[in-house]
């Protein structure tokens, strides 16, 4: 177990523009409850999950969820009270069962029956699905009676489906053999997860064939509320001030500023 102390230091497209989208309503309010009997906060991750958290070439945890855990403690003025513990991901869970930590932060999908027995914090990002093109598409129009790759039996797919019936899609046994396909010219684009493609658009892998067409698209139903954060429901006011905290850092600019330190691309 890695311990980091933090007291230092339906089926309709919305189309984004390329900003980090807010979350929270201008007008809203949540109340910071009173920690004072709080006696520690133990976030806990993984480090398996880049640029979300991972181990650096220092040897460190570090990444977008240890940023972000370092700024909920610095809100709620618990700094003292605070450390990040990384896990094994299947593991997080029991740890949190066990008392080994008061939270997980380590971008776990919201799922139902998770919903039964733990408690979960607002959304702080919703992740989009993209298309990644070829650089001579500039719109969707382009991609009329062109091959669309997705990766086959994936909620990408299945979305693809849905949002664009009358596209050309073409399916993949897995996401390398369809990137390897857009990347060599036998593909005009690849319909998948924003973040992974906004990173290999940039990479060696592309060798610069491709760019990320205007666009994301989020939907609930095929890729979930986004990451939160998840507490055990016997910890209500734990969940509460996480929310005050998360409302604070999206108000205040503060958590775009980690989006944009993580993400300097973007993945809107």
């Amino acid at each position: 177990m890695l311990i980091v102390a933090l007291g230092c230091a339906d089926a309709r497209a919305e189309v984004s523009k390329p900003v980090f989208p807010l979350l929270f309503d201008a007008r809203e309010r949540i109340a910071s409850p009173d920690l004072t009997g709080l006696k520690r906060l133990r976030f806990l991750t993984t480090v398996d999950f880049p640029p979300f958290n991972f181990i650096d070439a220092s040897g460190k945890l570090s990444g977008f969820h240890i940023d972000l855990a370092r700024e909920i403690c610095r809100v709620l003025a618990i700094e003292d009270r605070c450390q990040i513990q990384a896990v094994p991901f299947d593991e997080l869970q029991s740890a949190l069962d066990r008392s080994e930590g008061e939270a997980v932060i380590a971008g776990l999908s919201v799922q139902p029956e998770l919903r039964q027995k733990y408690a979960f914090s607002r959304p702080f990002m919703r992740l989009p699905a993209r298309f990644a093109t070829a650089a001579t598409i500039t719109s969707l129009k382009d991609l009329s009676g062109q091959p669309v790759g997705v990766v086959a039996s994936t909620v990408h797919e299945a979305m693809a489906k849905v949002f664009f019936p009358d596209l050309w899609l073409t399916p993949f046994p897995d996401r390398a053999a369809m990137l390897k396909a857009l990347a060599d010219g036998s593909l005009k684009a690849a319909f998948a997860d924003g973040v992974q493609l906004s990173f290999w658009v940039d990479g060696a892998e592309a060798k610069g064939c491709c760019r990320l067409l205007d666009g994301a698209y989020f939907s609930q139903r095929f890729l979930g509320e986004g990451l939160t954060v998840m507490t055990r429901k016997a910890d209500p006011l734990l969940n509460q001030a996480i929310d005050h905290a998360l409302l604070d850092l999206s108000r205040s600019g503060r958590l775009e500023e980690l989006y944009l330190r993580y993400f300097p691309n973007g993945i809107y």
